[in-house]
């Protein structure tokens, strides 16, 4: 999962606050205001009075050269390694990550951290971010902490639709309202997920509840933030999950509140692409799909050819993480 640092040096209240109400991970201050920071809120800092103690827990390294590489890497199993490019260039970022460092990148504008958080298709998972001003860090916070970027989906054609009988589906609770043609990506297999809509429909029998994606069973996948999946068993309050449109622009999302109960249940089979992919999903009018156009689509109201939103991709899993291995589902 993405974590944003921020600098506040010299110190800046104004810098400190914005930072704190949009969602920072964690500032690096000067030595001795850490109290100051404990008094307008909770996060982690990084000073001599802090919670991480910089050369100890975090080592702050200016790579030269190439030659930089083993010795970064090697620190980056001790402490968390906060790296400056004399010149900014991604090839070092590049180098490292493919190496298996985790380090935290300088930058200095929203363009540079999202190429710091692209590199490789996988990007370094934290970043030091030195803003000009609180509207500058404002600005930055709203654009990359929430924003997960776009989740490429496409069409499937429905080819089967039938009753499993019962089984414990889940309710994700979020911190976000949904719209029209948003929901949550779910399924059987990690690499097929179907855009299951949020509940913000009007519907004559419950009133919307715009923050729930009613998912699926409890062995299904669904995509959280940093390119993973999890299974819906898994989720608890304070998790975070993503929220994607029909458009596919994906958003991270705090889970408030898994709901499990037994409910009947139905067996979704679709074609996409030439291959075959399902879900299960409760078995009741209020659950819907998304199609192509951004409506819902009641599941109890599908038809073999209609279609619908999914998410596919050729890959496999390993504990939620994407790896290049044949893995085969059914």
């Amino acid at each position: 999962m993405r974590t944003i640092w921020v600098n506040i040096d010299p110190w800046d209240k104004d810098v400190v606050t914005t930072a704190l109400e949009g969602g920072a991970d964690a500032l690096v201050i000067p030595p001795g205001y850490a109290e100051k920071v404990r008094q307008l809120g909770k996060i982690e800092t990084v000073a001599e009075d802090g919670d991480l103690v910089p050369g100890q827990d975090v080592i702050f390294y200016t790579i030269q050269s190439g030659a930089d590489e083993d010795e970064i890497l090697r620190l980056s199993r001790e402490a968390r390694v906060v790296l400056q490019c004399s010149d900014w260039s991604i090839i070092p970022l590049e180098n490292l990550i493919a190496r298996g460092a985790d380090v935290v990148a300088q930058v200095e504008s929203i363009d540079d951290a999202q190429t710091a958080f692209g590199i490789l298709e996988k990007g370094v998972n934290s970043i030091l971010y030195h803003p000009k001003n609180p509207a500058d860090l404002k600005k930055a916070l709203d654009t990359l902490k929430g924003n997960e970027g776009v989740t490429r989906l496409e069409e499937a054609e429905i080819t089967e639709i039938r009753p499993v009988g019962m089984g414990d589906r889940i309710c994700v609770d979020t911190c976000t309202a949904m719209g029209l043609g948003e929901g949550m990506l779910v399924g059987n297999s990690s690499g097929a997920l179907f855009l299951v809509h949020a509940e913000s429909i009007e519907n004559p029998y419950v009133s919307p509840r715009p923050f729930r994606v009613n998912a699926g069973p409890l062995h299904a996948y669904t995509r959280v933030p940093g390119g993973k999946t999890r299974y819906l068993s898994e989720l608890s309050a304070g998790d975070s999950v993503l929220v994607v449109d029909y458009a596919g622009n994906t958003t991270a999302s705090v889970v408030g509140r898994i709901k499990m109960e037994k409910r009947p249940l139905m067996y979704i089979r679709a074609i996409s692409g030439g291959r075959s992919i399902s879900t299960i999903v409760q078995n009741a009018e209020t659950i819907r799909l998304t199609s192509p156009e951004g409506k819902p689509v009641s599941v109890v109201s599908l038809q073999k050819g209609d279609r619908v939103l999914v998410a596919c991709e050729a890959c496999g899993r390993h504990f939620g993480h994407r790896i290049d291995e044949t893995i085969t589902e059914k």
